[in-house]
């Protein structure tokens, strides 16, 4: 690659549309989406129709940041206790913070749905890229495929423990939670598939829902929830996990604030349908993470105000803590009426998680990194979206949601292995960013989302706190481990690991070349 200079310099003006009619503008973009596709050797087979705002409702919807802290503390409470879940939380949204600004920089260099993978061959050695990328897709397909199926899952299960409130004689069956989740999957392809044209309008009128759920929420923990002291909030640890020490155990229980902050990068993998991606994408991304961020800390101080008891909450029939809050703050009509305003945004969130690992993998596959490389990839003529790819992005979230009937720890694991194999990417792509910007600085691409003289050291920050939180994903939540309890997750990971090595030597050798050939053969 030899790509070099600045960001071209484009007036007073940013170019946002071209002569042509407004379907075809919409259609096809910016003039800068043209060169971007253009560099990188891509056809402009998907719809632009998401406009700044859009994007930016997206990116926020699908993070859902508050939502699923609230829905997913458990470990948090379990390891750390109440300080334990406000303080690691503020660590970990300054820390992904530095990741969040890598990503950003790098979808602005290259705005494509391949993400990770093509910004590892873009930016690495020449002589590693094509390994690498080829691994760093396969693992990202990985990550995005187990947390398509955790979102439905948590789903499923939230609904199950709402009918524990309503009728304390329900027992909830491992099979039923499976059939809710099959049902929110149909949900999801229905709204992705036949509704698509009308994502852009629902972003933005989701983005005011998810605000207003925020509010809502936060008054009834500020006014009708009981409350406890600050000291207790602020200063009382524990250590339910038997760890050795307390610090050690609240490193273990931050897992609960990393998940809330995961799949950050989301839009990147929109960006061909994204007008003027090359400064829209990095921008929604980096607005959706700190707005999000600042909300989740806000509603979980408020939340861990109003925890009467943390044994209590983690005893709590439903299985999850919030549910325990709410008993003790309204009525039962109103515990449903509270979780149904969260569950709209997080079936929404679901929805738009599918629509981002859909386009990764068939970005993935379009560049012939999986097999059945060229049905996965297949753009639908009419509705303009990889119709293949979204289906079989539902029908892995199936596939995987039955390992619950038989083990529900098995299930939890591949969970948590979202965690591990994003962070696996972004380890990757920073640290050749990084290696590029260091020896190779002016084959950088142009980029219209810079952070200047202050880029190599938020990358090196971002790579330290990558590696920092890859390290405490697969840690078990109990000192005394055993079957049942045991984070199984690094099995899974260095499985998938192994076979994407075998696949790389049976298959990827041959046909992968990856993107950044194709990115060369357009400059010479």
């Amino acid at each position: 690659m030899q790509v070099t200079g600045k960001a071209p310099q484009l007036g007073t003006l940013d170019v946002e549309c071209r002569t042509l009619s407004p379907g075809a503008a919409q259609q096809t973009g910016t003039v800068l989406d043209d060169s971007d596709m253009h560099r990188m050797g891509k056809v402009q087979e998907l719809k632009r129709n998401l406009r700044p705002v859009a994007a930016l409702s997206f990116a926020s919807v699908l993070q859902a940041t508050w939502e699923f802290v609230l829905i997913s503390n458990t470990e948090g409470l379990e390891n750390g206790g109440l300080a334990g879940m406000c303080w690691s939380m503020i660590w970990t949204f300054i820390g992904f913070g530095f990741i969040i600004a890598s990503l950003s920089e790098m979808a602005s260099m290259a705005p494509t749905s391949g993400g990770q993978y093509h910004w590892v061959s873009e930016f690495s050695s020449p002589r590693y890229q094509k390994f690498l990328s080829y691994i760093t897709g396969w693992m990202s397909v990985l990550a995005w495929q187990a947390g398509s199926a955790s979102g439905s899952f948590l789903t499923g299960t939230i609904i199950q423990g709402l009918i524990t409130i309503r009728n304390p004689d329900y027992t909830p069956e491992d099979w039923q939670g499976t059939l809710f989740v099959f049902a929110m999957i149909l949900i999801i392809y229905i709204f992705n598939v036949y509704a698509a044209d009308a994502m852009p309008v629902l972003n933005n009128l989701l983005m005011i829902f998810h605000v207003l759920s925020w509010t809502v929420i936060l008054i009834v923990f500020w006014a009708m929830a009981p409350h406890r002291t600050a000291k207790s909030v602020f200063t009382e640890w524990s250590n339910q996990g038997g760890w050795s020490s307390m610090g050690l155990s609240v490193m273990i229980g931050q897992i609960s604030a990393i998940y809330g902050s995961l799949s950050s990068d989301a839009t990147a993998h929109m960006s061909e349908e994204v007008s003027n991606a090359g400064r829209n994408v990095p921008l929604a991304i980096a607005w959706g993470y700190f707005s999000n961020g600042i909300m989740a800390i806000i509603l979980l101080i408020a939340y861990l105000f109003s925890i009467p008891s943390v044994e209590g909450a983690l005893n709590d029939e439903t299985g999850f803590p919030f549910l325990y809050v709410f008993k003790n703050a309204v009525s039962t009509a109103g515990v449903n009426g509270l979780t149904a305003i969260i569950l709209i945004p997080v079936i929404f969130s679901n929805i738009f998680f599918n629509a981002s690992t859909s386009r990764q993998t068939f970005a993935f596959a379009r560049d012939r990194g999986l097999p059945f490389a060229r049905w996965i990839a297949r753009v639908d003529p009419l509705r303009k979206i990889p119709v293949n790819a979204i289906a079989l992005s539902c029908v892995i979230s199936c596939l995987l949601s039955l390992i619950n009937i038989g083990s529900s720890t098995a299930f939890h694991a591949i969970i948590s292995l979202n965690v591990a194999a994003l962070m696996y990417t972004y380890i990757i792509s920073i640290s050749c960013v990084i290696y590029r910007k260091i020896w190779h600085p002016d084959t950088l691409p142009p980029r219209r989302w810079d952070m200047g003289r202050w880029g190599l050291p938020v990358n090196v920050v971002g790579l330290v706190y990558c590696c920092f939180a890859l390290f405490w994903s697969l840690w078990p939540g109990s000192r005394h481990v055993t079957a049942e309890n045991f984070n199984w997750s690094v099995v899974i990971f260095g499985g998938v690991f192994v076979i994407s090595l075998v696949m790389y030597v049976v298959k990827g050798r041959a046909e992968y070349t990856g993107p950044v050939v194709i990115v060369q053969r357009r400059e010479d």
